[in-house]
């Protein structure tokens, strides 16, 4: 059991250090997020590693606590995100049902710009 407790620390550990890598490099904030969630669940597990090691239950409400603040700071900075993404303009084509409506078809004598000439081409 010794071993597994230490090899799962381990790794653990390592999770969590390429996490603050990612926090610290991360060239966007969302990558930045991403990395604050994968500390959020790098904490959950030495948590848990230290409930199974010392066999206490008492634990467990913390862990649920621990996890529900991760998922929704997760999707608060997932939402926030393509809240920004959107308002920049995704330069991305529509979608098919998002597809502008066709113009109106042109009347005799329209102009370009939408306005109309009588014969003397006055507007």
């Amino acid at each position: 059991m010794v071993v597994v407790v230490v090899v799962a620390a381990v790794l653990v550990a390592a999770a969590a250090l390429m996490a603050l890598v990612r926090v610290e490099r991360g060239p966007s904030m969302l990558d930045r997020a991403l990395g604050l969630d994968l500390l959020t669940v790098s904490l959950v597990c030495a948590i848990a590693i230290e409930a199974v090691w010392s066999r206490r239950t008492e634990t467990v409400p913390i862990l649920l606590a621990l996890s529900l603040v991760g998922f929704v700071g997760s999707v608060v900075i997932a939402r926030f995100g393509v809240r920004q993404h959107e308002s920049q303009g995704s330069g991305r084509s529509p979608e098919p049902d998002e597809a502008p409506e066709p113009a109106a078809p042109s009347e005799p004598g329209a102009e370009p710009g939408g306005g109309t000439t009588d014969e003397g081409g006055r507007a």
